[in-house]
């Protein structure tokens, strides 16, 4: 599994390079500037991705308390001035120097961990309301710092995340729907509330009725994956890279990678990531204990959900949203934490069989 993770990772970055190449020279004047900075995320996730793997993953709940206080306090630093790093009218970075660092990605192993040490307790008690009511408050605490930013996808990865966990842990079908329905109607105050998230969904349903406007982004997508065809137009020479689709080396990379390999190479390329999620899994399944069984599913989810979140917007299939595709778009502080997970399943993997 490390080596498909590290494959994944490498040929993120190769598309990286494709995607990012005239944009970087056109801004910085230098065409690798993307590639140099993910080649560096992807050295340092190597390194954490080795780490994990060899550090036995039932040692990491006794850093739930840290990890979990940290997590806290790097959402909050995004908006202190001077600290919080703004980008396109949103703060989710901190900075130090020419570092910047994304808190959400931290937040979400925060809560993986948390869930899985929480949970892991006292299996029993995930059944009851009572027993599930802490991952609730520290996964609804992470949600208002992440919309707060405001960050609306990852918030709702985030939930879906605590909810696949909640599941995982075996918690009751009618609490859930005590959740749905608060939750719907926050989610529909949110986007009303946000005059861009409205923009937005109305972009999704005709995105003809501002082409150039709210509707541009997604128009270029799918004019990108349409020139694809069957065999795509070759390796380095998208044309929509050129000023055309927005974000091209980071959220809608993939955007890019069907324009440059066609429909069958995204079936190829689609299998590695579906081997990975196969993978994590079947390793959950096989645990050694219930903490080592949530950590698994937990981190094999957000993987997934990331993934899928990520297609479905290139695709025109879910209103569009600021999502990376993991271990593939350009961002250092996500690919460290993917690859370090990636590591933790692994080790999992190395401890034998499920016990509980």
């Amino acid at each position: 599994m490390p080596i498909a993770v590290f494959m994944l990772a490498v040929l993120g970055t190769v598309f990286i390079y494709s995607a990012s190449n005239y944009s970087a020279y056109k801004t910085y004047g230098d065409a690798f500037y993307f590639v140099k900075k993910q080649a560096i995320g992807v050295s340092l996730g190597a390194v954490a991705m080795v780490f994990t793997c060899l550090f036995d993953y039932r040692k990491i709940k006794k850093f739930t308390p840290v990890i979990a206080i940290l997590s806290f306090v790097l959402l909050g630093l995004v908006f202190v001035p001077g600290i919080g790093v703004e980008n396109y009218g949103a703060k989710r970075w901190i900075g130090f120097g020419g570092v910047t660092l994304q808190p959400s990605e931290i937040s979400k192993f925060a809560l993986i961990l948390f869930s899985a040490t929480i949970l892991s307790k006292n299996p029993e008690k995930a059944r009851t309301f009572k027993g599930i009511l802490p991952v609730l408050i520290f996964g609804g605490i992470t949600c208002v710092f992440i919309i707060l930013e405001p960050n609306m996808s990852i918030t709702v990865c985030v939930a879906l995340l605590m909810v696949t966990m909640l599941f995982a842990a075996g918690m009751k079908i009618w609490h859930l729907m005590v959740m749905l329905v608060p939750a719907l109607v926050v989610g529909v105050i949110l986007i009303i509330a946000e005059p861009y998230r409205f923009s937005r969904l109305m972009a999704f349903i005709n995105p003809w009725s501002n082409p150039k406007g709210e509707g541009y982004q997604l128009l270029q997508s799918l004019y990108a994956l349409g020139s694809g065809g069957w065999f795509g137009v070759g390796l380095f020479k998208s044309r929509q890279k050129y000023s055309f689709l927005p974000f091209a080396e980071s959220d809608f990379i993939l955007s890019v990678i069907g324009e440059e390999i066609g429909f069958v190479g995204l079936v190829l390329f689609f299998s590695l990531l579906g081997f990975i999620i196969f993978r994590g899994l079947k390793i959950a399944s096989k645990a050694k204990d219930v903490f080592g069984y949530l950590l698994a599913v937990g981190i094999t989810m957000i993987f997934g959900i990331q993934v899928i979140v990520n297609a479905l917007v290139v695709t025109g299939s879910i209103p569009p949203t600021g999502l990376p595709l993991p271990l593939v778009s350009s961002g250092n502080t996500s690919i460290i934490i993917f690859m370090a997970e990636m590591g933790v399943l692994y080790n999992i993997s190395t401890k034998g069989t499920l016990t509980f």
